[in-house]
């Protein structure tokens, strides 16, 4: 057992291959010492137990007959539905001893265990930065070389990392596989549902000097400045129009490119987004999933909901930086600057 990777890790001294279970150490060292009598016909691969033989032979057939209650996905390995499920759950029920940081597979746990070992055996030939494992060594070259072998088969965009495709699949297909289990939110990224939780714990130390409403950001009080002060940094270069949030005018320039691969199954009008996809679909459900707390009025969009909650709490957060005035909403404060101005409202 490593002294390093800590008491309850397991390295093979043949391979150098490490687990925390004993079991799975065990089985591992069988590999060296024993003949494996079940073979592929396909391949000719060979295994130690039938059970081994049968999931591989799944990789040829592409059977995958363990599928997500949640979202559907499938599976050929039970334990990889049972890794899968993390995702939706959060669960990460491998934690190192030495540091406290958890896991949602004890493989990630085992790699991150030699960051505490200090050991570093692959260098970068070209910046000479060191590395635990070749993988990553593998995957930092590309920042030199500029490589990308990871496609995505829907808009053709390349990637230097394959769950940096993942992630980016999600763009197209919508999926939020990270779910809060306080508030049932989804997220396409696992650290935005970090991010989010927070939210709950209730603490704000971020204050506006102006409105004095609280955040627990300070990105978050950042764009909310910016609806005191009309500030709208972000510019499209094809049509001038201004945002005062990045992903806005993100989500804006995709009206450029004109693709349009969201379609409503029961009108058949298409959408650049998912998410204009899911709001559109609530004019033909008549869903509301949005309710003011204090007087039960619903609303089909969270942004109509907001500027509702405005009657009951009298906020006007958009200021005219010329007389000073407030208002409710931001149409409004664009029509009276045209008083100042003189144009057209």
């Amino acid at each position: 057992m490593s002294e390093e990777l800590g008491k309850s890790s397991y390295d093979c001294d043949i391979c150098k291959e490490s687990f925390l279970e004993e079991s799975k150490f065990n089985q591992h060292k069988q590999i060296h010492t024993e003949e494996a009598p079940y073979h592929c016909s396909i391949c000719g691969k060979s295994f130690l137990s039938n059970s081994h033989l049968t999931q591989h032979i799944r990789i040829h057939t592409g059977e995958k007959p363990h599928h997500c209650d949640i979202c559907g996905k499938s599976f050929s390995v039970s334990s990889s539905l049972t890794k899968h499920k993390r995702l939706h759950t959060g669960e990460k029920p491998y934690r190192c001893d030495i540091c406290g940081k958890s896991f949602s597979n004890d493989s990630n746990l085992t790699t991150h265990r030699q960051v505490h070992g200090g050991e570093k055996p692959y260098h970068c030939d070209i910046c000479g930065k060191s590395f635990s494992h070749s993988g990553n060594l593998t995957t930092h070259k590309r920042i030199h070389t500029g490589e990308k072998p990871y496609h995505c088969d829907i808009c053709g965009k390349s990637f230097s990392q394959s769950d940096s495709l993942t992630q980016h699949k999600r763009v197209h297909t919508g999926e939020k596989p990270y779910h809060c289990d306080i508030c049932g939110k989804s997220f396409s990224k696992g650290s935005n549902l970090t991010t989010h939780r927070r939210v709950h714990g209730g603490e704000k130390t971020y204050h506006c000097d102006i409105c004095g409403k609280s955040f627990s950001y300070g990105s978050s009080l950042t764009r909310h400045t910016r609806i005191h002060t009309g500030k709208k940094p972000y510019h499209c270069d094809t049509c001038g129009k201004s945002f005062y949030h990045e992903g806005n005018l993100t989500t804006h320039r995709r009206v450029h490119g004109g693709e349009k691969t969201y379609h409503c199954d029961i009108c058949g009008k298409s959408f650049s987004y998912g998410s204009s996809l899911t709001r559109h679909k609530r004019v033909h459900t008549g869903e509301k999933p949005y309710h003011c707390d204090i007087c039960g009025k619903s609303f089909s969009h969270s942004g109509s909901l907001t500027q509702h909650t405005r009657i009951h709490t009298g906020e006007k957060p958009y200021t005219c930086d010329i007389c000073g005035r407030s208002f409710s909403e931001n149409s409004s404060l664009t029509k009276h600057k045209c008083i100042h101005t003189g144009a057209e409202p």
